[in-house]
Order: C-alpha cells, then sequence, then structure tokens
C-alpha cells in the first residue's frame, strides 16, 4: 500500500509539472468541484517546501475545491506568484468571489508577499473584485509588481474598486516606508469606461512605477483617455501602453500626444483601432519628432488619418533608429496617399518597417462634411456626457466640464505639434515638466493667472502647484517654491485675504476637514506636505496659522498615511515655528 502511495504521488507531481520554486497544473482541464477532487493537489501543496508560485490556468475550481487547497497555502510564507486565469469557467458567478475570498485570506495568513496575480479570462464583474478588495489591501499585496486582470467583465463598478484598493494599499505600504511600486497592470475588455478609467488613473498618478499598461477594448472616450494622459506623466518609467480599441479622437489623442512627451522610456504605443484622426496622429508626430528616443513600436491603424497626416507621422519617425514597426493600416491615405508613404519610408531606408496599407479606406469623400460630422459626434458625446453626469456631485460635475472647456480651446485648430505649455494648460493638468518648460516668467505668470482674493482658488493653485514637488530634483524643487513663495507673499499682501480662510480651505481640500459643501478631496502626495514645510517658515506666512495646521496635520488621517516622512517633517518644523504660548 505504501510503495502504491508513493508511485501515486510520484505519477501526481509528474503531471502537476514541478518547477523551481513552482507547482503548476497548468491546461489540464480538471472539474475540481470539492474536496475529494484536489485531494492530491492539496497534498502536493502541502509538501512542497519553499512554494512560491501555483499555476492554476486552464482548469475549473469550484467553491468547496478553492476551500481546500486555500487551507493548503495558509503555511506558505514564501508564496509570491498566483497564476489563476481562467479556472472558473462554468462556475456560478455566486460562487466565485467566495473562493477568491478563501484564497485572499490564506496568502494573509501565510504573511505571502505577492509579486504577480492572475486572474485573467475569469469573467467575474465587480463582485469578483470585492473577492480580491481585502487581498489587495492587505500587507500581501505592498509588494505587487504584476497585476493581470485581462477579459474580467469588471465593469465601471468593479474599475473603481479596483482603483480604490490600489489607492489604500499603496498608503498603507507608504506609512510603512515601502510604497507599492505596482510595475505592470494589466485591464483589457472590462467595460471600464470612461469613469472606470478616471478612478484608476488616480490610482497611477499616485504610485508613479508603472512600467507597462494594457487597457484595450474598455469602451473609454475623450475625457477617460485625458485622465490617463495626466496620470502617465507621472510614471516616467512607462515602457509600453496599450489603448487599443478605445475611442480617443482629437481631444483625446492631443492629451496624450502632450502626456508622452515626458515619457523617454516609452518603446511601444498602440493606439490602434483609435480614431486619433489627423489632428491627433499630426499632435502624435510632433510629440515622436521632438523625443521618445527608444520607440521601437507604433500602432496608428484604423484611426481615420488622412494622407498629409501620416506623411507627418513618417517624418517624424525617420530619426528613430530603434523603430521596428510602424502600423498604418486601414487610415484614409487612398492609393496615392499610399504610394507616398511607402516612397516616404523607404526613402528614409524604412520601408521594411511599414507594416501592410492593404486595409486602407480610401481618401475621404468631402472632407469640409467629415469635419463636420466629427464635430457633431463629439458635441453629442458632450451632450451625453452631461446628461450622464447629472447624477454625480454638482463639484464633480463642475470639475469636468471645466476641463472639457480647457480642452476645446486648446484644440479647436490643432497644430501639427504640441505647442509651448501656457499657465493654464499648467494649472489644468499639472506636471514637473510644464512647469519648466514655463520658464524664468513661470511665478509672474502664475501671480497673473490665480486671483488671490478668492481663498479657495489660491488654496487650489497651491496644491496643483506643489503636486508636481520633488524631493529628489531640485530644478523641479525650485521651481515649485519659487512659484508658491510668489502666490502667496501677493495672497497675504492683499489687504481682504484671509488667511485663516486660505488654511481652512487647504485642510478641506486635503481631506482633514469635512465641509458642509461637496468638495472633493485631493490625493495627497509628499510634494504637498513638503511644500508647506517651507511656507511655514517663510516671513509672509502668519505664524499662528502653524498652531491651526499643526492640529490637523498631527491627527491619524487615511489621507496622510502615503507621506510618512514628509508629515514628520512638516510636524517638526511646525512645532520650531508656532508662537509659544
Amino acid at each position: 500500500m505504501a510503495a502504491d502511495s508513493v508511485a501515486q504521488l510520484a505519477d501526481s507531481l509528474a503531471k502537476a509539472g514541478v518547477d523551481e520554486g513552482e507547482l503548476s497544473y497548468k491546461g489540464q482541464g480538471r472539474k475540481l468541484n470539492d474536496a475529494e477532487s484536489v485531494e492530491d493537489m492539496v497534498k502536493q501543496i502541502q509538501d512542497f517546501q519553499g512554494l512560491q508560485a501555483l499555476r492554476l490556468e486552464g482548469n475549473t475550481v469550484g467553491l468547496e475545491a478553492a476551500q481546500a487547497i486555500a487551507k493548503a497555502l495558509e503555511t506558505k510564507s514564501e508564496f509570491e506568484r498566483c497564476y489563476w486565469s481562467d479556472m472558473f469557467t462554468g462556475r456560478l458567478r455566486s460562487d466565485i468571489p467566495p473562493a477568491l475570498n478563501s484564497l485572499g485570506d490564506a496568502l494573509i495568513t501565510a504573511g505571502a508577499r505577492l509579486t504577480v496575480l492572475d486572474l485573467s479570462d475569469n469573467a467575474f464583474g465587480p463582485d469578483g473584485v470585492k473577492g480580491i478588495e481585502k487581498l489587495l489591501k492587505s500587507t500581501a499585496c505592498h509588494t505587487l509588481q504584476e497585476l493581470r486582470l485581462n477579459n474580467c467583465g469588471m465593469g465601471i463598478g468593479g474599475g473603481k474598486i479596483l482603483a480604490a484598493s490600489l489607492i489604500e494599499c499603496h498608503k498603507k505600504s507608504s506609512a510603512q516606508g515601502a510604497p507599492l511600486r505596482l510595475k505592470v497592470f494589466v485591464a483589457g475588455r472590462n467595460r471600464l469606461e470612461n469613469d472606470g478609467a478616471t478612478a484608476l488613473a488616480q490610482a497611477f498618478q499616485l504610485m508613479g512605477s508603472l512600467e507597462e499598461v494594457h487597457m484595450p477594448q474598455n469602451g473609454i472616450t475623450h475625457p477617460g483617455v485625458m485622465a490617463l494622459a495626466t496620470a502617465v506623466q507621472h510614471n516616467t518609467d512607462l515602457r509600453v501602453l496599450n489603448l487599443n480599441d478605445n475611442t480617443f479622437t482629437e481631444k483625446g489623442a492631443i492629451a496624450m500626444a502632450e502626456a508622452l512627451r515626458y515619457l523617454r522610456n516609452i518603446q511601444v504605443i498602440n493606439f490602434g483601432d483609435c480614431l486619433v484622426r489627423p489632428a491627433g496622429a499630426k499632435a502624435l508626430a510632433g510629440t515622436i519628432s521632438a523625443g521618445l528616443p527608444i520607440l521601437r513600436e507604433l500602432n496608428l491603424s484604423f484611426g481615420e488619418i488622412t494622407e498629409e497626416a501620416a506623411l507627418a507621422v513618417a517624418e517624424a519617425a525617420k530619426n528613430k533608429a530603434q523603430l521596428e514597426k510602424l502600423d498604418l493600416n486601414g487610415n484614409c491615405l487612398g492609393e496615392d496617399g499610399c504610394s507616398a508613404l511607402r516612397e516616404a519610408m523607404e526613402g528614409n531606408n524604412m520601408g521594411d518597417i511599414l507594416g501592410s496599407l492593404s486595409d486602407d479606406e480610401g481618401e475621404p469623400e468631402d472632407d469640409n462634411d467629415e469635419d463636420e460630422e466629427e464635430e457633431e459626434e463629439e458635441e453629442d458625446e458632450d451632450e451625453e456626457e452631461e446628461d450622464d453626469e447629472l447624477d454625480e456631485e454638482e463639484v464633480e460635475e463642475e470639475e469636468e466640464q471645466e476641463e472639457e472647456e480647457s480642452y476645446r480651446t486648446k484644440v479647436s485648430t490643432p497644430p501639427s505639434a504640441p505647442r509651448p505649455p501656457d499657465i493654464s494648460s499648467f494649472l489644468s493638468f499639472p506636471s514637473p515638466d510644464k512647469l519648466l518648460r514655463l520658464g524664468a516668467k513661470r511665478a509672474m505668470l502664475i501671480e497673473q493667472q490665480v486671483d488671490v482674493s478668492d481663498v479657495t482658488k489660491t488654496a487650489e493653485a497651491f496644491l496643483k502647484i506643489s503636486s508636481v514637488y520633488k524631493e529628489e530634483n531640485n530644478e523641479v524643487k525650485d521651481a515649485v517654491l519659487e512659484s508658491i513663495d510668489a502666490l502667496l507673499k501677493k495672497a497675504f499682501a492683499t489687504p481682504s485675504f484671509q488667511g485663516y480662510g486660505f488654511v481652512s480651505s487647504l485642510l478641506v481640500l486635503l481631506g482633514l476637514i469635512k465641509s458642509e459643501d461637496k468638495v472633493k478631496p485631493v490625493v495627497v502626495v509628499p510634494g504637498h506636505l513638503y511644500t508647506l514645510e517651507h511656507i511655514v517658515q517663510q516671513d509672509y506666512f502668519p505664524k499662528e496659522n502653524a498652531a491651526v495646521l499643526e492640529a490637523f496635520m498631527s491627527r491619524n488621517s487615511k489621507a496622510l498615511e502615503s507621506c510618512g516622512n514628509a508629515k514628520t517633517h512638516l510636524l517638526f518644523t511646525l512645532l520650531n515655528v508656532r508662537p509659544q504660548s
């Protein structure tokens, strides 16, 4: 009997596929309904010393089976990688969240430190995201580097839950001195739409560590694309950006072109089937020409791009030594345009890089009619979005409308290359590079732009400017502090300016005071607190206000969890500058 058991175990292990630290049942098509059906698997997990990864892809796991597997994982403290895609085929949707909860609780109990969590192709919807919410917020995910949730049907609700979980994970991990540094995010085919994408953009901006973002086929239109554009500027190590089959239109494409100017490490851009249109393609061409030194692949297929815009892209690509693939198929070049594009690429000794043009849709019949049609489409989109937003908070609606107005002005006559940023552009979508490119007159421009008679507007401007503060970059830091000093010197020198009102507005916007109005707090970043530490030491800042700041900053607030060191420095300084009683 003992010999039979050993033989069975050896056979099971051979079938499982044991690699170094990894136990794999990938693609075996097992139907695992109950505890009995996973007895051999449970034993192998229990007996595997130093288990780091478990592959369950391509099997179908029921609730009872998942609970049995979870029990076996509770002692696996070295566990790091979950390859659990496509493992709930044919299961009741209601069984998936508790199954995920059980597995997640086991990893938390084990003290695991995950680096990879892959749950793609499980179609579990928003409830499935709730099933991993606790895990994502736990210490088990403080070390997470890859999160793969492709084709899970999360929807807007799931996207918002996911974003909130990542933000909380970042705050908690930051409070422990080791912030979450997610590198790979995959969430294609999830129906995230604008609201889901915008929520995730806030998480991306806070983390600032992403190297790959894959979000194709999510029904995202230009407001969501604009939010993502703002976020990617803060992820300067980004190498791959795949937003295939979403609807940019000119507004989204121009915003994304502006964002890409700050990404020197980008290698793969996939904006295929994104309706970037001629103006968007020209803006992207300007960005490519001015930067993106190690670009390898560019996909602008099926985007209603015309001959002139396609030739602008080809011209921009001519100095990209590492470019391996340019896809402009399925656009509106016409026969002559396709020939001109091939000639241009061959003239640059890049003919082999250009992909097929076999699906070209021909020249537009009437450019004027098409332009009018496009404008009407975007106006209809705006009207639909405004209708959808009627149920949102008033402040959120006003903010989105302001962003729309800002971009409507900026793209009414799009240039062939992005213009240098103006002060309105910086204050709408702040970034370190935009601030530096405002030049030596940035402080004066900010003074002129901000209405310092309004304490709330002054506080909002303070937070936008200080959000780009970089402790490790002296040039950016000096530009931030110079701009802030100019703004607040003018403000506090204005007789009608209420210092306490300014501080109160800051505390409301930072989420430290509840307001009677529906004010949406910002996501607090260390730059906000480092800049506050600077201003409280300046002569223009009334020292009696320091005591007010200290009273609220010293509280245990979730809003400040991600700013541990900056908060400590600020509190120490506030203690030293406040009036002694």
